[in-house]
């Protein structure tokens, strides 16, 4: 009121014109030629009466217009319009249509939603997110554990909770695994499909490790089997975001009763294994899915045969089956090492880094997603499992030779060879060891011939030299050319003063 005073005043006492008060106060002059024209309409004349206050002046230049009688429209009945925005493709504007074609005198479509709003805001702010019916499935541990003693040592094992809730109806999932680990949730998440029926759009887990190797609001990193098991039931992860529970409210309010309506009543009982544990779990979870809700009609039962349970996918032949997946670098031999195991991959692959995926039956090797090697899973550690194909052409043909076959070979060049091989054989720890001696041998057969190849071998064997390198160097020195030396046989003892003889010891 203080600016409309002032062009009063300004008009009435200054005789000022319409463009210097605007530009003096700095508004239009539309503006200050409406604030005259309502002071004329109204009789206010300069200078003010000293009775008449602010609120006074605001009435006579702005008078309330008498509003009109409005007709009694239907107002919906709003939890029908909450329970039918969960449905798939329900949109308020159509139920405003159908609304509209019930009811021609009803409300507008802005005066509809309004409403809505202003009503929805009054439930639980869990319940202010809408959530399509077969859409979203939350899931999350509970805080609190269930303690299990062994029968046999008497010690507590304190077993966590997993919960998981869909979106639209409530309906919530429960049981006891012994660990957060990656195994007990993924088997979790299979079970949990199981008690649905069926599987959703979107799963919505918290930030664990087992589900999320590296949390990002924007990007984050899933963890390569959860992704799998995503993909093998057509459903998209999204994380929670860091530090956002309202992301996931739904999990967090499901994890709440839980606690409430299952754990705190298991709290006097006794388990001593973990299927007594789920027993017990699964019958207070028929119960907890039965009750009625508080503010909205029917139960969570009830919600999900009507929502969720036509909305759900169905579930793939067979369950997801559990692999875990690992980073590894082939060694030089190309081998990788998986749970203390070798295993072997094309030799081109010398020094590259794969990835393994290991199954209860398999080990499956990839590079750059392309599988290149399988294996049965062997539990034999320290031990290796070769391919023939994966080694390159010189190793396969060393692979083909055994121990026998070196001996039958050399015996087809003689005797001394074949018991010269026989000997570097039996010289080393394991056999193989001795192959490339072996092979050596055969070369220098090639070389030299196999008569000097004998007759070599007899020298070294003279000589108790059990080595291709001693034998090679005896055929480039000649030694096996040269004629033996004489044996001296000397049939009488030898008679000096330094020997003593046999006696002496008697």
């Amino acid at each position: 009121m203080r600016k409309i005073k002032e062009v009063l005043r300004l008009h009435f006492d200054s005789n000022l014109g319409q463009r210097p008060i605007s530009r003096c106060l700095n508004i239009s002059r539309t503006t200050v030629g409406d604030y005259l024209d309502r002071a004329k309409l109204a009789g206010v004349r300069w200078p003010l009466p000293d009775e008449l206050s602010d609120t006074q002046l605001e009435q006579l230049l702005f008078p309330s217009i008498p509003s009109a009688p409005t007709a009694v429209r239907y107002t919906p009945n709003w939890t029908e319009v909450h329970t039918e925005l969960k449905r798939k493709g329900v949109t308020l504007t159509l139920l405003w249509e159908e609304y509209k074609a019930q009811y021609p005198d009803g409300y507008q479509y802005s005066r509809f939603c309004d409403l809505y709003r202003a009503w929805a805001g009054k439930l639980k702010l869990s319940m202010r997110q809408t959530h399509k019916a077969g859409e979203k499935l939350f899931i999350d541990y509970a805080g609190h554990t269930l303690p299990i003693v062994d029968p046999r040592t008497g010690e507590i094992k304190e077993a966590q909770v997993f919960v998981a809730v869909l979106g639209a109806s409530s309906y919530t999932f429960a049981e006891a695994t012994w660990t957060q680990g990656l195994p007990d949730w993924i088997g979790s998440h299979n079970r949990a499909f199981a008690f649905f029926g069926g599987s959703v759009e979107i799963l919505v887990p918290d930030n664990l490790k087992s589900g999320v190797t590296k949390p990002c609001r924007y990007e984050p990193d899933i963890n390569p089997t959860y992704s799998e098991l995503a993909e093998h039931y057509s459903v998209a992860v999204i994380p929670a975001r860091v530090r956002k529970p309202k992301d996931k409210a739904k999990a967090e309010v499901a994890v709440q009763i839980v606690e409430r309506w299952i754990l705190a009543r298991l709290r006097n009982r006794t388990f001593f294994s973990l299927a007594e544990a789920n027993a017990a779990i699964s019958e207070l979870l028929r119960d907890l899915n039965q009750r009625p809700f508080k503010k909205l009609p029917g139960s969570r039962q009830e919600a999900f045969d009507a929502l969720d349970r036509p909305a759900l996918k169905p579930l793939p032949a067979v369950p997801y089956e559990f692999a875990e997946w690992k980073k590894v670098r082939v060694h030089i031999d190309y081998h990788v090492e998986v749970l203390g195991h070798y295993y072997s991959v094309p030799y081109q692959l010398s020094q590259k880094q794969l990835e393994v995926r290991v199954t209860s039956t398999c080990v499956e090797c990839l590079y750059r997603g392309k599988r290149v090697a399988s294996h049965v899973l062997s539990s034999h550690k320290g031990r290796h499992t070769t391919v023939a194909e994966h080694m390159p052409k010189a190793h396969k043909s060393l692979a083909e030779w055994t121990p026998q076959r070196l001996i039958d070979w050399a015996a087809k060049t003689g005797p001394d060879t074949a018991n010269l091989v026989e000997a570097i054989l039996a010289s080393r720890i394991h056999p193989q060891q001795g192959f490339r001696s072996a092979l050596g041998l055969m070369r220098l057969g090639r070389e030299y011939g196999g008569n000097r190849l004998e007759a070599a071998c007899g020298v070294a064997l003279e000589g108790q030299a059990t080595s291709s390198k001693s034998v090679a160097s005896i055929l480039k020195t000649g030694l096996d050319r040269q004629p033996p030396a004489p044996k001296t046989v000397t049939e009488d003892p030898i008679v000096h003063e330094n020997i003593r003889g046999r006696s002496y010891y008697h």
